[in-house]
């Protein structure tokens, strides 16, 4: 008779050589015990080799891509206008209540202004679409001279916020764009 202790032995034993089988089975082996077939791994192994497909022609998207007449989205690493102008119009419930407030509000006013900025220019529509917003930004930055310090940014908060109110103005009469 076996002792227990060989009764666990030859247990694991036989466990191990199940998994042994099991694997060999998946390795994708025409020798494995799956009877000499292919495994998903080879399969996958051998599409990832495959030749690349032909280039579309000129001016036809690649395979998965949109068509161009479907392009809604700004250029990669660039947010949609309508989710930077959310953010623009945020900064309506917030204001300079305190210095420190302040302070952070202003900044906020101007990064938001600065990232629809970018988006409007990225947007697919073109920057020609934009012109109007685009101008009174570029016209406060020109003023702010690339200060953004607390000092200047109060100097000019009253054309930071008029800024702010002009485009969201213009983004009313534009629902399109943030819709």
């Amino acid at each position: 008779m076996i002792d227990t202790r060989a009764r666990h032995t030859l247990g694991a034993a036989t466990l191990v050589v199940a998994l042994a089988s099991l694997l060999l089975a998946c390795s994708g082996s025409p020798d494995a015990a799956s009877g000499g077939g292919t495994s998903p791994s080879h399969d996958v192994r051998t599409t990832a080799s495959a030749p690349a497909a032909e280039e579309p022609a000129a001016g036809e998207p690649a395979a998965g891509e949109p068509a161009a007449a479907d392009a809604t989205e700004p250029a990669p690493g660039v947010e949609k206008v309508r989710d930077v102008f959310a953010r623009l119009q945020a900064t309506y419930n917030d204001g300079c209540t305190t210095q420190g407030n302040c302070e952070y509000f202003l900044g906020r006013v101007l990064d938001e202004l600065n990232s629809l900025d970018a988006s409007m220019k990225a947007d697919p529509q073109g920057p020609a679409h934009f012109k109007e917003p685009l101008a009174w930004i570029a016209t406060l930055r020109s003023e702010l001279g690339g200060d953004r310090s607390f000092e200047n940014l109060k100097k000019h908060q009253e054309q930071l916020i008029a800024t702010r109110d002009r485009i969201n103005d213009w983004m009313q009469g534009h629902p399109e764009d943030y819709r």
